[in-house]
């Protein structure tokens, strides 16, 4: 088969989270199995225009707005030649519209409905706009088989108008690379937030929750890995909250580095708004490393609350920084949610989910009801 995937971004974006990483991961597999796979997306500083990673064609056009456009032209330039049997729009938010202008049989890939997240992150016009077009999306793409992330957002979808046996779950997988090195582990209370500084991740709540936790557990100390456009603004806040000594920002970090942070921190920290899953989440579980977040969607399919980390009522600071103080100080609680964390990890395969992913496009290929 020939697959083309349309995204906003590739694995080497220095801003890719869960989405890049599914996708790559999938897609990898699939050309493994004989297939041929393409991605188009966005370029960013300093990137190749084409390149060919594990196997997948990567075409990069356009930028942040603007890749929406190329990648329109780019399909009707010169991709629509190559007959692909499948095209995959992963649909950030915003989609690519590719019902409108193929004849191809189309998936509509969404990790998560974005909502009211537009409005935290876009200029009020432009976050306006993307909510709307969000809830068009079950009209453009009508007759397209939606595939998401979790149980969460497919009740998401749902409430846009997707009808529900329209949509596939397909988990995320859990690289092999990542396991627990107890030798690793920090002498001190170490807690963890790694992935994209935005500004629906709330990394200010997980701030602010560390003044508490310091006048608990003194040596506390929170690593904060990952880039985005709300760095400088998190700096400042540690500065103005006297936490320079007890805060460290990594920046973007490589996958080995990744893995030491997982393998070395107490517990995992995650107060974003909302997810499609949390991938990262189940990254850390694999590394013996149990998680605390917000209950909402997303992050509520991948933590079991009490038995592989703690869901805290959304927004209470208060509640976020007793349930990381509790795991710090209570040893017997840390390690039973460490060893169930590990073992939920292994129910998690790219393997698995690939060959999920292959049987549907094999279906939507013939035209059949996947």
């Amino acid at each position: 088969m020939r697959i083309l995937f349309f995204n906003w971004r590739d694995i080497t974006h220095p801003l890719a989270g869960g989405c890049e990483v599914n996708l790559h991961e999938l897609g990898k597999r699939i050309v493994e199995k004989g297939n041929e796979v393409t991605l188009v997306c966005g370029e960013y500083k300093g990137c190749k225009k084409r390149e060919i990673i594990d196997g997948i064609e990567i075409i990069r056009r356009g930028g942040k707005y603007t890749v929406y456009i190329c990648a329109f032209l780019e399909y009707i330039r010169s991709l629509r030649k190559r007959n692909y049997d499948v095209i995959i729009d992963e649909i950030n938010g915003v989609p690519f519209f590719t019902s409108l202008y193929t004849k191809k049989p189309v998936i509509a890939f969404v990790h998560h409905v974005t909502k009211n997240i537009f409005f935290r992150e876009l200029p009020f016009m432009f976050a306006l706009i993307g909510y709307v077009i969000e809830r068009l999306i079950p009209l453009f793409y009508r007759r397209s088989i939606f595939i998401t992330v979790s149980n969460s957002s497919k009740e998401e979808l749902i409430e846009i108008g997707v009808p529900e046996d329209k949509i596939k779950v397909i988990h995320n997988g859990i690289s092999n690379t990542y396991n627990p090195d107890w030798s690793k582990k920090s002498s001190f209370p170490h807690i963890l937030y790694l992935g994209r500084l935005k500004k629906y991740k709330r990394l200010d709540h997980l701030i602010r929750a560390m003044k508490l936790v310091k006048k608990e557990v003194e040596d506390a100390k929170l690593s904060i890995a990952g880039s985005g456009d709300v760095e400088e603004e998190l700096k400042k806040m540690v500065e103005e909250l006297n936490l320079s000594n007890h805060v460290e920002f990594y920046g973007y970090v490589n996958e080995e580095k990744k893995k030491d942070l997982l393998q070395s921190a107490w517990v995992f920290v995650t107060p974003s708004q909302k997810e499609g899953w949390g991938l990262t989440v189940i990254e850390a579980n694999a590394c013996g490393t149990p998680a605390i977040a917000y209950d909402v969607p997303g992050l509520k399919d991948s933590i079991r609350n009490g038995e592989t980390g703690l869901l805290v009522a959304n927004g209470d600071i208060h509640k976020l920084a007793e349930s990381i103080i509790r795991v710090l100080k209570d040893e017997k609680l840390r390690e039973k949610l460490s060893k169930n964390a590990l073992n939920w990890s292994k129910n998690f395969s790219w393997d698995e989910s690939s060959e999920r992913f292959l049987e549907i496009l094999k279906l939507v290929k013939g035209g059949a009801d996947a």
